[in-house]
């Protein structure tokens, strides 16, 4: 095969792989999570430096569990696209999930020290949360606070703020914050996490009738949800 042949195959390759890319696309956006990865896994043999195809085949993996996979093609995106925002903050993700909270802080650094990167706030937040995990408390609240000077509607980092002082003894801050993730109704897991630690702060404030309402709360919006399993037990041993 001739030069030119190779680079007409090779083109022609990477059309068939961006086709099969946006069909997995496709099957994402509907919940097809298996159907995805088949197309994606066909696109990724038809083209490997397609950085798109690479997160796409990481972001697949993890939908379906496999941490180690999804891994391998996010750092895969990266060695061809070290800019790739996307690639990069999920990435820093997995490591936060996986308690690599170094790793995430260092992905996370990367992230904010970036200027083209529009969501400074959730790299910040990451940051703060594994610098918590790894017992630094006062860099985890600046770079928590930090992350809400930014964007004080983002509520993730109104939740960990919550947890942080709740679990510093600071019950009113931490019912504040964990009042204000209520007030952008999140998801029901969320919120009902959310309510489930409102009703730990409020029963050991001596205050068993809010704490009971907060926890039915929970039970309610998320009842087959862990958290709303755990709000029920707790409830029991309340009464």
């Amino acid at each position: 095969m001739t030069t030119q042949e190779k680079e007409d195959q090779s083109e022609l390759n990477a059309k068939r792989a961006n086709s099969h890319f946006n069909i997995a696309v496709d099957h994402q956006d509907n919940g097809r999570v298996e159907l995805a990865l088949r197309e994606l896994l066909t696109a990724y043999r038809l083209d490997k430096q397609n950085p798109r195809i690479n997160h796409g085949l990481g972001i697949t993996y993890l939908q379906k569990g496999k941490e180690a996979e999804a891994e391998r093609y996010m750092k895969e995106a990266l060695v061809i696209r070290p800019d790739y925002q996307d690639a990069r903050y999920n990435l820093c993700t997995l490591y936060m999930r996986q308690g690599r909270n170094k790793e995430c802080i260092a992905q996370s650094k990367i992230l904010y020290d970036d200027p083209t990167f529009t969501k400074p706030w959730r790299a910040l937040t990451n940051w703060g949360w594994c610098a918590y995990k790894l017992g630094d408390v006062d860099e985890a609240r600046r770079q928590l606070t930090f992350a809400h000077d930014y964007n004080s509607r983002y509520w993730p980092t109104l939740l960990n703020l919550g947890i942080l002082e709740a679990e510093q003894g600071n019950k009113m801050e931490a019912i504040g914050y964990f009042e204000q993730v209520l007030a952008f109704e999140p998801d029901a897991s969320t919120t009902a996490e959310v309510n489930y630690r409102l009703g730990e702060i409020y029963e050991s404030m001596g205050k068993r009738r809010q704490a009971l309402e907060v926890l039915r709360t929970a039970v309610v919006k998320a009842p087959t949800d862990p958290w709303g399993k755990k709000s029920e037990e707790y409830m029991k041993r309340l009464r």
